[in-house]
């Protein structure tokens, strides 16, 4: 189901920067009225004041944070039509990974979305309508080489967002997930030499994000794929798995032969 974003209520997590701060520009040049929520109070304050929207500044994960932020957007907005999961973390490593890193990566990569979904659903199928969007990643269908954390809990955040559309669906909630690639964020710069390796030369701008979204929002399409290519992979994830998991292990054997690890 579309949604007609003039006048709409939205909010976005991890607003202040990136592809958060992109969708609000982007949504707040329809005609939307915008929340942007971050945990960087300068970023959102300054985000939202370049699109007349109001910041909220804190956690968007932990489950107090994500009832403050959903109390505060309804005063503000009077109702949420769109609410935007966008937040999220990135930490290296594997099994090695410390389990403080693993858990963060779960609470923001995944609980966040669990916590806003719990505060959002009984007024959206009173009302028998809602939209979701969950910043999910490609790594979400595929995986992040690197990055164990990442990868688990981006695959975490399509299974949620998966069952809330098969389970909701005929109620008027409307859940979509936004798969990207390389984004030049923060994020991408933080992944290091490897990152940049496998995501660089592909790597899209965050304003590019926002407007394949917009055109998804329009005709209501489950997933989000800004680069059009990882349609493919994931099909051959599906299809060919031994095959798709030797090309990702090639990948990853040139990532080591570069780093020298």
């Amino acid at each position: 189901m579309s949604i007609e974003l003039s006048g709409a209520g939205v909010v976005i997590t991890g607003g202040g920067a990136g592809i958060g701060a992109a969708l609000a520009r982007r949504f707040a040049a329809e005609g939307a009225r915008i929340v942007v929520a971050d945990l960087d109070g300068t970023a959102a304050a300054a985000v939202a004041e370049e699109v007349g929207g109001v910041a909220v500044a804190g956690d968007a994960a932990g489950e107090d944070g994500v009832r403050r932020l959903v109390a505060r957007s309804r005063e503000v907005l009077g109702a949420i039509d769109l609410f935007c999961a966008n937040a999220g973390v990135a930490t290296r490593g594997g099994p090695e990974a410390p389990d403080e890193d693993w858990a963060n990566a779960w609470e923001v990569n995944v609980m966040a979305h669990v916590r806003a979904a719990r505060e959002l659903l009984p007024e959206w199928l009173e009302r028998g309508s809602g939209h979701f969007l969950a910043t999910v990643s490609a790594a979400g269908l595929l995986t992040s080489l690197g990055s164990a954390p990442y990868s688990v809990t981006k695959h975490g955040a399509l299974a949620f967002a998966e069952w809330l559309s098969a389970t909701y669906r005929h109620r008027g909630v409307t859940v979509q997930a936004v798969c990207p690639q390389g984004v030049r964020t923060k994020m991408l710069a933080d992944s290091g030499q490897g990152g940049q390796l496998i995501m660089g030369r592909s790597a899209i701008e965050p304003e590019e994000v926002a407007d394949t979204v917009l055109e998804a929002l329009r005709d209501g399409r489950f997933l989000i794929l800004p680069h059009p290519e990882v349609a493919e992979y994931y099909g051959n994830r599906a299809t060919q798995t031994d095959r798709w998991l030797g090309g990702m292990n090639k990948l990853q054997r040139k990532v080591e032969s570069v780093l020298g690890d």
